[in-house]
C-alpha cells in the first residue's frame, strides 16, 4: 500500500526540497546514525499494511486519534513522514491545512532526542523551527519551546564503576556539564510509563513507537567487541506496550552479539514479532556504515500473535520472503535466510537428526564437535612469546607470525598440543561486501605448535593427510554457506559450525561431491554463491 499523495499546500508546507535535506547530512557518531528517509517509509508502509488488516481496512493514517513516539529520534524523519502522511490521511475530517497540522503536531507526534544538537535537528525537521513556539513555527498551539520532542541532559547512575541503567563505564561518561553523557532518558527509568506521564502528560498513551535507537556504548570497544545498547530500548519501548512497535537494529542479535543471550531468548520466543526485514548487506540500508552481520528492522504487533514474515533484502530488492515460526523446530538461533531452511532440509534428510521433525544435525555429525573453544591454549591476543626457539617448548601461532614459548604458558588444550590439527582465524576475513569469503585459510599445525585466541583449533586429526582433506571440506562453498546460516558477525565463534555436518575425512571434498551427496540443486546452489565467494587456497590442500 502506498503512501497518500499530499495537496499542493501540504507539500510546500511538509515536503523538503530536492534532494531532501535528510539524505544529505553526515552521520554525527557511532549512535548517531541517521535513518534515510527510504528506509522510514519503507517500514511505515509496513506498518500501514499491519495496522490496516487489523482495523478492518482502515487507514492509520485517517485516524486523528493515533499517537506515535519516536523515543530516540535523531533527524526526525520518521516523525516528519508520518505528519507527511497524517496530512494527506486526515484532510476529509480536519479540512483546513493549518488546524491539521496543528493538531497533527500537538496531539498525535512525539519524540525524546538522543543529544541535544538532535533534538533541536528533529524539531526544525518537524515544525521547521528549532523553537516550537516561534515564529517559523508550523504549531501553533504549543506553549513550550521543546513541543512534543524532549531532550534535556540526563546523568548516569552509577553503581560502582558502571551506570545502574545502562552498563556504561564511569570513566568513559562521566564528564563535565558542557558535554553530553550519552545518558538516554528513555532507558534510564525502571518505570518508562511514569517517565513519559511526567514528559508528555499522563494521559497519553503510545498507539505506535518507532525508530533507530542507538546501537552501541563507545566504551572503548569497537565493532562487535563494542558493547551493544539497543536491546536496551527495544525492552523499554515494549514495557510501554503500545499497539505496534518497529525498530531498526544490528542484526547480531540472530544468533549472537555480546551480553544478548537473554534479548535473543525473548524476542525469538516472541510470537508477537510478525515481520522482519533482513538486510545481511548493512550497506544496503546505511551506506558507508561498517556494521557486520547486517541491519533488520521488525514490527512487533501486541494483538495479534502468529508465525513471522521473513522477508531478504539484498541490492535494493526483497529477494525471499516465508511465513515462518523465528526459530524453527530443533533450533536455539533464527536462520536467517529462507532459502538456507530448504538446503538445511536436504542436508539433514541425509544425515539425520536426533528427533524427528528437528532442524539440527545429531551430535556426533556436528562439525562444532571437532572446534575448540575461543582462546584453545588460554593464550589471549597481546601474548608476546620469544622471538628464539625455547629448549622443549613450543611454537605459537600469533597474529603477526609466529613465536615460541616454554610449554608451560599452555593452560588449556592440552590434549591438543601434541596433535596434529588445524588452526583457523576466529575473524572472518575481507570487506562486507557480498560475497563474503567467511573463512581464511586454515594453517596445519603439528605436534608443539600452538597459537594464541586469535585462532581456533579444528581436530585433533590422526595425520596430516586427514587435516588437509578437512581443509579441502572447509574451502567448498557449502561448509562455509552453512556457517552462513548462524555467522552474524565478524566473529566464527564454535557455535558457528553446528549446522554443517561432519564428513569421511580419509578422502578430499569438492562443492560437486557434496552437492551429489546432499540433492541440491543448480539454484541451491547459485544461491549460495551470492553469499559465499571461492577461495583459491583450497586448491592448495588437494593431492
Amino acid at each position: 500500500m502506498s503512501a497518500p499523495v499530499l495537496d499542493g499546500k501540504a507539500s510546500f508546507a511538509l515536503r523538503g526540497h530536492n534532494p531532501d535535506v535528510l539524505t544529505c547530512i553526515a552521520n554525527l557518531s557511532n549512535d548517531e546514525v541517521f535513518t534515510p528517509p527510504e528506509l522510514a517509509n519503507q517500514m511505515l508502509d509496513t506498518l500501514e499494511v499491519a495496522w490496516a488488516e487489523a482495523n478492518d481496512g482502515d487507514s492509520i493514517w485517517s485516524d486523528p486519534t493515533v499517537t506515535f513516539l519516536d523515543p530516540f529520534t535523531k533527524s526526525g524523519v520518521f516523525l516528519r513522514e508520518i505528519t507527511r502522511r497524517l496530512t494527506g490521511g486526515l484532510e476529509s475530517q480536519i479540512p483546513e491545512l493549518s488546524e491539521r497540522v496543528d493538531h497533527i503536531l500537538t496531539k498525535q507526534i512525539y519524540g525524546i532526542g538522543i543529544t541535544r544538537l538532535t533534538a533541536m535537528l528533529a524539531r526544525r525537521s518537524l515544525y521547521c523551527s528549532k523553537d516550537a513556539t516561534g515564529k517559523h513555527s508550523i504549531a501553533k498551539s504549543f506553549d513550550r519551546d521543546w513541543g512534543n520532542i524532549w531532550f534535556e541532559r540526563t546523568a548516569h547512575t552509577w553503581a560502582g564503576d558502571r551506570c545502574a541503567y545502562c552498563g556504561a563505564s564511569r570513566t568513559a561518561h562521566e564528564r563535565s556539564d558542557e558535554l553530553e553523557t550519552h545518558a538516554y532518558a528513555f532507558i534510564h527509568t525502571k518505570n518508562p510509563k511514569a517517565r513519559m506521564a511526567q514528559l508528555f502528560g499522563a494521559d497519553v498513551q503510545f498507539d505506535v513507537i518507532i525508530g533507530n535507537p542507538p546501537y552501541q556504548l563507545d566504551d572503548g570497544g569497537f565493532g562487535s567487541s563494542a558493547a551493544p545498547i539497543y536491546h536496551r530500548f527495544v525492552e523499554q519501548a515494549k514495557a510501554l506496550e503500545p499497539r505496534l512497535l518497529s525498530v531498526v537494529i544490528p542484526a547480531r542479535w540472530y544468533a549472537g552479539g555480546k551480553g544478548l543471550a537473554e534479548f535473543r531468548t525473548s524476542m525469538l520466543g516472541d510470537d508477537r514479532l510478525r515481520v522482519l526485514h533482513d538486510f545481511p548487506d548493512t550497506g544496503d540500508v546505511f551506506p558507508g556504515v561498517n556494521n557486520r552481520g547486517g541491519i533488520c528492522y521488525f514490527l512487533w504487533d501486541r494483538d495479534h500473535p502468529g508465525d513471522a514474515e521473513v522477508y531478504t533484502h539484498e541490492r535494493g530488492g526483497i529477494t525471499s520472503s516465508a511465513v515462518r515460526p523465528l526459530v524453527e523446530p530443533g533450533l536455539e538461533t533464527f536462520v536467517r535466510y529462507n532459502e538456507g531452511i530448504a538446503i538445511l532440509r536436504k542436508v539433514l534428510a541425509v544425515e539425520g537428526s536426533d528427533q524427528p521433525g528437528q532442524l539440527m544435525l545429531p551430535l556426533a555429525k556436528r562439525f562444532s564437535s571437532l572446534v575448540s573453544s575461543r582462546k584453545p591454549f588460554g593464550l589471549d591476543t597481546t601474548f608476546a612469546g620469544s622471538q628464539t626457539p625455547v629448549d622443549g617448548g613450543v611454537r605459537v601461532y600469533r597474529n603477526g607470525g609466529i613465536v615460541y614459548a616454554p610449554r608451560a604458558v599452555v593452560t588449556s588444550g592440552v590434549g591438543f598440543v601434541d596433535a596434529t590439527k588445524l588452526l583457523v582465524p576466529y575473524a572472518s576475513p575481507g570487506s562486507d561486501d557480498y560475497p563474503h569469503l567467511v573463512l581464511s585459510k586454515p594453517i596445519i599445525a603439528g605436534p608443539g605448535e600452538i597459537s594464541t585466541e586469535t585462532y581456533l583449533v579444528i581436530g585433533p586429526f590422526s595425520n596430516d593427510a586427514e587435516a588437509r582433506n578437512v581443509a579441502t571440506y572447509m574451502g567448498t562453498q557449502f561448509f562455509r554457506f552453512m556457517l552462513t546460516l548462524k555467522r552474524v558477525s565478524q566473529h566464527v565463534t564454535k557455535g558457528v559450525y553446528t549446522l554443517a555436518p561432519t564428513q569421511d575425512f580419509s578422502r578430499a571434498w569438492h562443492d560437486d561431491d557434496l552437492a551429489a551427496k546432499y540433492g541440491l540443486s543448480d539454484e541451491d546452489r547459485d544461491f549460495m554463491a551470492r553469499f559465499v565467494k571461492p577461495v583459491s587456497w583450497a586448491a592448495d590442500y588437494y593431492a
